[in-house]
């Protein structure tokens, strides 16, 4: 999330203190062990593939089904290589960007624990012109919150919370998401909430590949000494679920840039994803998903936000879930964007996507995501979600839910 310094603001005075938030923090943990089984936004939701885009034949290999095929042949990619390595081109002319054309086709097998290991983070940084462009309605600084370690297992204290991994030309990269309810699919949710610049690099790119989303990666919290000697099952105890579809708005494909841009404030994004095998939906394999407020409240309205995600860029390594929780303020990029919430926190790139909760009514929601922050890592900004996002959530829900 970072690579240039933000100039200095006066420091929030007071507003960061030592904070139990016993509430927020038990109120996440309920939710994840008692389940059963600005307006103008406009969504990138557009149909695209409406099956799955793999299919085993029984004898293990795995074929591209016909209409994903298709799409990849309108393009001139050769459906053949594109499995035995042919999606590592990434030719200007063939990085697909609009969102009709996101595919995502399975590679069995290609996100093994070691390669997991290997992602880097994927930054975004407020630069230096953009935090300059406030015009006065930012609320000052915060001051830093340290961020505090998740309890193990996560499956028992935080079982929404878990990892995207996915293939840019940069590399194998990493960001964190969160498992939200499915509206129209109760108790069988297939749905991840994570960041726009998780899944799409903006108006300079397109759609990122091997998406992939693992629930409570490393559950146990092991180092990496200890993992080095991990099976399977220890680093994705609930295995990989690749993204079948994704959705993130039509601000952030146009606008996303390197520093955020004028994407930032759209920066969120919906995942569709189902197992390498299996039949069970993700909510119903974890236990586990949270309800997505997109009342879009404002910072005042808000005593406390948690922000919960697996930072790896130092001092991180990206092996261990943290939190932070904070009151939250507002950062503004420019007059004509909405807001953006914004908390002390030290995560670093890699908390990306992750989750921003709040309790409703004895109930933790999630209400934003990690989206930008500065070089120094002392806070974490996150979109609002109202009416754009929510209508976004929706055609998910409606479109691909059921598959």
């Amino acid at each position: 999330m970072r690579s240039t310094r933000t100039p200095s603001a006066p420091q929030r005075g007071g507003r960061r203190t030592v904070l139990a938030a016993t509430g927020l923090v038990a109120a996440l943990a309920l939710t994840a062990t008692a389940c059963t089984g600005s307006d103008d936004d406009k969504a990138s939701t557009e149909p695209g593939a409406t099956t799955s885009q793999a299919a085993d034949n029984g004898d293990g290999k795995v074929r591209i089904p016909a209409d994903i095929a298709n799409k990849l042949k309108e393009h001139g990619i050769d459906v053949d290589q594109w499995q035995n390595g042919g999606w590592k081109n990434w030719d200007k002319d063939k990085w697909l960007s609009e969102a009709k054309d996101f595919v995502n086709p399975v590679i069995k097998g290609l996100w093994k624990p070691e390669r997991m290991k290997s992602a880097k983070e994927a930054n975004k940084t407020v630069s230096t012109k953009d935090a300059a462009a406030d015009q006065g309605v930012s609320d000052p600084e915060p001051q830093p919150v340290p961020a505090q370690a998740e309890k193990t297992p996560y499956h028992e204290n935080a079982a929404p919370v878990g990892k995207v991994f996915f293939d840019s030309p940069e590399g194998t990269m990493v960001c964190s998401g969160t498992v939200i309810k499915d509206v129209n699919h109760p108790g069988k949710s297939n749905l991840v909430w994570t960041a726009g610049h998780c899944v799409h690099a903006g108006k300079d790119g397109g759609w990122y590949r091997n998406i992939v989303f693992v629930p409570a990666y490393n559950d146990l919290g092991k180092s990496e000494s200890q993992l080095s000697k991990a099976n399977a099952s220890e680093v994705a105890p609930y295995g990989a679920w690749w993204a079948d579809w994704a959705s993130t708005s039509s601000q952030w494909i146009q606008g996303g840039s390197e520093t955020g841009g004028e994407g930032a404030a759209y920066d969120y994004a919906v995942l569709h994803v189902k197992p390498e095998s299996g039949s069970k939906s993700l909510e119903e394999t974890i236990g586990a998903a949270l309800d997505v407020d997109f009342s879009a409240p404002s910072a005042k309205e808000v005593a406390r936000m948690g922000a919960w995600g697996y930072p790896a860029a130092p001092p991180y390594n990206g092996l261990k879930m943290f939190k932070c929780i904070d009151q939250p303020g507002r950062l503004s990029l420019s007059p004509s964007l909405p807001t953006m919430y914004r908390i002390g926190c030290t995560m670093t790139g890699g908390s990306s996507g992750g989750g921003w909760f709040r309790v409703v009514d004895g109930k933790t929601k999630l209400v934003s995501n990690t989206s930008i922050g500065p070089s120094d890592n002392t806070w974490l900004a996150g979109p609002q979600l109202g009416r754009g996002a929510e209508a976004l959530y929706e055609n998910m829900s409606k479109t691909y839910g059921g598959q």
